[in-house]
């Protein structure tokens, strides 16, 4: 699959007043004072940033939402009113660097994800570090995935999405079906994803001036408060690292003012060098995970998802 380029560099003056409250949330929720540490108080308040976020821009018009519980961890469903009869669905991993993250905030883009494709989408509200490090989150993917096995639903009727850091888990969890001698998801769909956990990538450096959310002190406080001590070279922690054979199709967006830019680049080369038909489209101008926010470069982001997965 090909690498595309989505857009051009500039904002249209009709969607600049609708970004400014998104911006400042999004920005503080990707803010950490100390690369050493994250203090109860930063937790609290990226925490709470991600629920404001949540309520900017959930688009739930239209949709059903139906909270649950797997085990003692909580899920939701988000569905379209109108059922479709459809029994493939999207399994979806929220991002928040693994120290933020909830059913609220998984909300922006399952109900997006809902509305474009007509399938089901579960999200799970995975534990998060620094309370819970790795590797707590992979555990409660396993036991979504688990949980739709369960209900009877067939492992190549299931696509996993996930942004950022949920984009992580998402390789993650792969990693682990592969590992165990499961079959896969039938497709991949990462938003932005993290995928190096060492920081190897040129775009840390390079687009720091650019990039309006993501810092590399963010990046070092959260993969710290995640990893610990661990070798950040391990590919459950740095997927990208490792062995990507037999990975299903994989569909990657990023923004070109992102640092985490190299990391969507570097794993469309791995899976292609894999073997693993991967596409790679890149939206000029755009940020960390921009298709959560009302413009237009999202819907059209969120629209090329939706042929991905349909077509597959």
């Amino acid at each position: 699959m090909e690498k595309l380029q989505l857009g051009r560099n500039r904002k249209t003056d009709a969607e600049k007043p609708r970004m400014d409250p998104l911006m400042r949330a999004l920005k503080a929720l990707h803010s950490a004072g100390s690369p050493e540490a994250m203090t109860p108080e930063e937790l609290e308040h990226q925490r709470r940033n991600q629920e404001i976020l949540g309520r900017l821009t959930a688009p739930m018009a239209g949709m059903e939402y139906e909270e649950l519980s797997i085990g003692a961890m909580p899920a939701a469903w988000t569905r379209l009113k109108a059922p479709h009869g459809d029994r493939r669905v999207i399994l979806y991993c929220h991002g928040g660097g693994y120290t933020s993250g909830n059913l609220g905030y998984s909300r922006v883009l399952s109900s997006k994800l809902a509305h474009v494709t007509g399938y089901d989408v579960l999200s799970f509200e995975y534990r998060l570090a620094p309370e819970h490090p790795y590797p707590a989150a992979v555990e409660d993917a396993m036991r979504a995935w688990d949980y739709l096995m369960y209900q009877g639903y067939e492992a190549e009727n299931v696509m996993v999405a996930g942004d950022s850091a949920g984009g992580n888990l998402a390789l993650v969890l792969c990693r682990r079906l592969k590992a165990a001698g499961r079959r896969m998801p039938r497709a991949l769909l990462l938003m932005s994803p993290w995928t190096d956990m060492t920081m190897s990538g040129a775009s840390y450096r390079e687009r720091v001036e650019s990039d309006p959310m993501l810092t590399p002190e963010y990046i070092e406080a959260v993969r710290r408060a995640y990893a610990g001590d661990r070798d950040l070279h391990d590919p459950d922690l740095s997927p990208l690292l490792g062995d990507l054979g037999s990975f299903p199709p994989t569909l990657i967006q990023v923004g070109d003012h992102e640092i985490l830019y190299s990391d969507s680049a570097s794993l469309a080369a791995a899976l292609r060098a894999a073997h693993v038909p991967c596409r790679l489209e890149v939206s000029e101008g755009m940020w960390h995970v921009f298709q959560m926010f009302p413009i237009k470069k999202a819907a059209a982001a969120m629209e090329s998802a939706a042929r991905f997965l349909l077509e597959l």
